[in-house]
């Protein structure tokens, strides 16, 4: 007798509910790095600006802008050089009229010990090219006064750049030296050299020079803006992700996490809605500027206490220098 398989029904539709799964948009290319033209093509127009609105400022004195003018580019040279020497990108010199420039570049991985070069290449060459000009004023002939002028005005200016005041080198130097690790100190030295830059604008010279003003108004503003992202980074490091990386290491989930933290934190924010739904927004680029100025540039500390020192004798040995240029021009 033939066995026949027992009769079964088809097997029916699956009723198992289906999950949906849910895709993650990737986060917004980062910006491209500006060409060297454009870099440059700011810088040139920065520095005629300068250069224009200084002869105005200074009654149309040819020779005085012109000093002024060489000394500044001589000085922000010193720390575009030190830059470009430790692979910085995007360097740039910019200038700001009345008021002086700055080099600017960007580098993920800051060393301490790199850092202080930087900051100490604008003023020392400048205070020994004064020096240099000063020893040998006499040896130009009719144009010996003028280089001496020019050699106190390379020595001074470099001088008053290396004073302990925030945002000037010597401020800036005092700061990365000493007062990274705590942001409490940071800011009282911060809020000190506000009062310091007030004070100096109002009574420091013959009369108030208002335009001075500028720098502890931005350097106040600066001081609400990063407490501001301090509170920011705290909600972000509260959820777990690290911000001691670059926007492109950022993951595409962790991208929009952060973009939530910074839609309910940010005023600017308030009128984007969070994901989900994951989707761009017309203020999408804001949202990565706010992000990118949260990631935290990794600060290598690399200086021992016997370059600290060592840094610090060359910061005090400038300030030594008109006495030495006195007592040797009062040597026989």
């Amino acid at each position: 007798m033939e066995n026949f398989p027992s009769y079964q029904e088809p097997p029916g539709p699956d009723t198992t509910p289906v999950t949906e799964l849910t895709v993650i948009p990737p986060k917004p290319p980062a910006e491209e790095p500006r060409s060297r033209s454009s870099v440059w093509l700011r810088s040139v127009t920065s520095l005629l600006l300068y250069f224009v609105i200084g002869y105005y400022f200074f009654n149309q004195n040819w020779t005085l802008v012109i000093v002024l003018t060489a000394v500044v580019v001589f000085h922000e040279l010193g720390h575009f050089m030190a830059m470009k020497y430790f692979n910085y990108t995007e360097l740039g010199i910019f200038f700001i009229p009345l008021l002086g420039a700055y080099a600017s570049g960007k580098k993920q991985e800051i060393s301490q010990l790199q850092s202080s070069i930087i900051l100490l290449a604008g003023p020392v060459p400048g205070i020994i090219m004064g020096v240099v000009l000063n020893l040998t004023a006499q040896q130009f002939g009719d144009d010996a006064h003028l280089v001496e002028s020019i050699s106190w005005v390379l020595v001074y200016l470099n001088l008053l750049n290396l004073l302990p005041i925030y945002p000037l080198d010597g401020g800036q130097l005092l700061n990365r030296l000493f007062l990274d690790n705590s942001q409490i100190i940071s800011k009282i030295f911060l809020i000190l050299s506000i009062c310091a830059m007030v004070w100096f604008a109002l009574f420091g010279m013959q009369r108030p020079i208002y335009a001075l003003l500028i720098i502890p108004f931005f350097l106040l503003t600066r001081m609400v803006t990063d407490s501001q992202f301090d509170r920011l980074t705290k909600k972000v490091e509260d959820e777990g992700i690290d911000l001691d990386t670059s926007y492109e290491q950022i993951s595409d989930e962790n991208y929009w996490k952060i973009r939530n933290i910074l839609i309910r934190n940010h005023a600017a924010l308030k009128d984007v809605p969070p994901s989900p739904p994951y989707e761009y927004s017309p203020k999408e680029e804001q949202v990565k500027s706010l992000m990118q100025n949260l990631l935290q540039r990794t600060i290598v500390q690399d200086l021992s206490i016997a370059r600290k020192i060592l840094i610090i004798i060359i910061w005090v040995g400038c300030f030594a220098v008109p006495f030495i240029i006195d007592l040797r021009r009062a040597l026989p």
